[in-house]
């Protein structure tokens, strides 16, 4: 199911509002946005931490890390010090073949990470780092670090321009799959309702007075529409 449900993603570009819309307005976290503007990425997460104000662990686990994935990196205990700069983000977008990073946390060289483009979300900047030794996690950091990657690793995500959405293993389902298909046709719907038939956003979105004068709607969409007549119930 995963694979399906991201080959229909890739296929049409779905957005992280769509999916968001498909989750029931679910499926981020506060604060992550774009550092750079115009990408668009769509895979499987990895995750992996950092603690202590150090990057230490972060380096460590990034040594290991799979290609073709959207590395997660989530910063605990970090007094709000950036948790890597251009050169993890170069061995990782660049080399490691990983689609794009994801950062609970704050990064820095962000005038390199701009001029390179490299598709990051994050939650600030700083140019205060962590430092570099090697500190064990404490038990409390440990269960957390677990109970994180057993959630998000294997959960799908789009990021782009307005965000990021991420979906658990647990609700890539069939349900899923239908929502976001009838997403895609609910917006070809709303688009020719406003572009060509040039009917108000509160007819279209909240009346939704297609769905009484089907017959305003080209036949390939009517069609469409009746065979996903059941979501409206």
């Amino acid at each position: 199911m995963k694979n399906k449900i991201l080959n229909l993603i890739r296929k049409n570009r779905i957005s992280s509002v769509e999916l968001a819309d498909a989750l029931g307005k679910k499926g981020v976290i506060d604060g992550l946005m774009p550092l750079n503007q115009g990408n668009y990425i769509a895979g499987e997460v990895w995750y992996c931490a950092t603690w202590r104000n150090s990057n230490w662990p972060l380096h460590q686990q990034l040594h290991n890390m799979p290609t073709d994935v959207i590395v997660f990196i989530e910063g605990i205990d970090c007094d709000d010090r950036a948790l890597f700069g251009d050169l993890v983000a170069k061995s990782v977008c660049l080399y490691g073949g990983a689609h794009g990073i994801l950062v609970d946390g704050l990064v820095r060289d962000v005038h390199r990470l701009r001029k390179e483009n490299y598709p990051i979300w994050c939650k600030g900047r700083s140019p205060l780092g962590c430092f570099n030794n090697d500190v064990p996690p404490t038990a409390d950091i440990e269960k957390q670090v677990n109970m994180r990657r057993a959630t998000l690793n294997g959960a799908i995500v789009v990021a782009d321009d307005s965000g990021y959405t991420i979906v658990e293993n647990s609700r890539q389902t069939q349900e899923l799959f239908d929502k976001l298909e009838f997403i895609e046709l609910q917006e070809d719907i709303w688009y020719f309702c406003i572009d060509t038939l040039k009917l108000s956003t509160y007819e279209t979105i909240c009346k939704k007075v297609y769905l009484e004068q089907p017959e305003i709607l080209p036949s390939a969409l009517q069609e469409k529409l009746l065979a996903y007549n059941k979501m409206f119930e």
